[in-house]
């Protein structure tokens, strides 16, 4: 037991070690932020299963551009955003989304596989693309991932009040003349811009955590259009930040540590909602979304 604690929770040089990682805090700070924020929509919009999807195409492209020596990022953008604009065209109802999403999801996770299985190089970079690797992030892949994640937040910020009210009720927002499937589609690009970058730090395979996790946690305590995208930023860059720190000591992939921080901040907010409701005083205040056309 305790040798595997050690192996867990290896703190010796740390601060040698710390140094190694700077990209990859600032990229996950960068990913909390944006996770946090997209995550209320994905929630809002019930596209979790969506998600998913897009990260299995995102892997796939990313598993691709590996097999032939080009960007990594770029494979992965070009994977996400075909699978986020197929879903947003053809996916407009939930039935719809969901069918595509479980046709999408096992033909990118196969077409990964087997680039991984063609490619002869390291197997850290395959198994980085599942998991997440810790000193992936290197100074060019910093700077392409902060300004994806910069175009993906000046894109919510400008359709954050259309989006907020085509989220909450679709037929009324349609009934005042919202281009609701436009909104939807851009969304949807930005939702796979987001997915790719999450992968370079999480992988393909634990997306969910970053994108999903934060946000349901932060709805079990309150449905208050401010504080929820609040609260789910803040518990994203937790999760993400305190799993690098963590993964660190030991020297092992990030994502199980990233996924049971999120994890612990998911049970610990449903435990707060339960004892709440018990008392006969819900936490989740409800306030009405004013949204105007």
């Amino acid at each position: 037991m305790d040798e595997l604690l050690s192996q867990l929770f290896n703190f010796t040089d740390y601060g040698q070690l710390l140094a190694l990682v700077k990209n990859s805090i600032i990229a996950g700070a960068m990913l909390g932020l944006v996770g946090g924020l997209i995550g209320t929509f994905v929630m809002m919009r019930d596209l979790a299963f969506a998600v998913h999807g897009i990260s299995e195409l995102s892997f796939a492209g990313a598993a691709a551009a590996l097999l032939f020596g080009v960007n990594v990022v770029a494979g992965s953008l070009l994977g996400s955003l075909l699978a986020a604009i197929l879903l947003g065209l053809l996916g407009t109802k939930a039935r719809d989304r969901n069918s595509i999403t479980a046709v999408l999801m096992p033909f990118g996770l196969g077409l990964g596989i087997l680039c991984l299985s063609l490619y002869e190089g390291r197997a850290a970079n395959k198994f980085g693309l599942l998991t997440g690797q810790i000193v992936s992030v290197d100074d060019p892949q910093l700077t392409l991932l902060i300004g994806i994640s910069i175009v993906v937040l000046i894109g919510l910020f400008l359709i954050w009040r259309p989006l907020t009210f085509a989220s909450v009720d679709e037929d009324v927002a349609r009934a005042r003349g919202l281009p609701v499937d436009r909104i939807g589609i851009v969304f949807m690009v930005l939702l796979g811009l987001a997915t790719a970058v999450s992968i370079q730090i999480v992988g393909a395979l634990l997306v969910l955590a970053l994108l999903v996790t934060p946000a349901a946690a932060a709805m079990r305590v309150t449905t208050s259009p401010l504080y929820t995208p609040l609260l789910s930023v803040a518990f994203a860059v937790i999760s993400v930040v305190g799993g690098i720190l963590l993964a660190l000591g030991g020297g092992l992939p990030i994502s199980p540590y990233v996924t049971t921080i999120s994890f612990f901040i998911y049970c610990v907010c449903r435990l707060i909602g339960w004892a709440r409701a018990k008392k006969g005083q819900p936490g989740r205040r409800i306030e009405r979304v004013r949204v105007s056309a």
